[in-house]
């Protein structure tokens, strides 16, 4: 996790405005699903430059983002100006600093790719989320990382390649499953005119 988390922290001051068609169609993708559903407590993992934060805090009352990555917190600090919003550094595979039962929706975009256990992830939300919470999870999608897709930047003419564990659709329903949560929906995503789906998304909720 500390090459994936210095990759992240040396990406940060150019993440926003590289060429990225992966990001630019997760934070569409995330405004076109989450705008169907209400949502007031809101929980982001993996927030990083707050790409989605900015629309998230636009329909909730309050949010508290979590991340490994110091640098990427930063931008995302002096991008949003907002009482709404608390920005946490904290590694997911460990203890969450956050309250159990205080969230409606929890959202985890393009970092479930860098995470090996998901039953952790998928245990400590459910027991984040109160009942009948819903989680949003939007990845990269297996068929691209089978082709050979993975995160990555250019920093000096040279190709950073980040660490990546892959993961199947039932991967994540199963796991997601065995915490608890009922898949309500899951959709493949496409990129202009690529053959591929780019990105994968699923909607959780939390049973009783």
């Amino acid at each position: 996790m500390k090459n994936i988390m210095s990759s992240y922290n040396g990406w940060a001051h150019q993440y926003d405005n590289d060429i990225n068609p992966t990001r630019d169609l997760d934070k569409t993708v995330t405004k076109e699903f989450l705008s169907k559903i209400d949502f007031f407590k809101v929980l982001e993992l993996g927030c990083g430059s707050g790409k989605n934060t900015e629309w998230l805090i636009a329909k909730a009352d309050s949010l508290i983002g979590l991340d490994f990555s110091k640098k990427m917190l930063d931008l995302a600090r002096k991008k949003i100006i907002s009482k709404k919003v608390t920005f946490i550094n904290a590694d997911l595979n460990g203890k969450w600093p956050v309250h159990n039962n205080s969230f409606d929706l929890a959202t985890i975009n393009l970092t479930l790719e860098h995470i090996e256990v998901l039953d952790h992830i998928f245990n400590s939300l459910f027991m984040k989320l109160s009942q009948g919470g819903k989680c949003f999870v939007c990845e990269l999608h297996p068929k691209k990382q089978l082709e050979g897709s993975k995160a990555q930047f250019e920093k000096n003419g040279t190709d950073i390649v980040l660490d990546v564990f892959q993961h199947s659709e039932k991967d994540y329903i199963q796991s997601a499953e065995k915490a608890g949560f009922k898949l309500l929906t899951k959709q493949d995503w496409y990129s202009n005119e690529e053959n591929l789906p780019r990105l994968i998304s699923f909607l959780f909720e939390k049973l009783k």
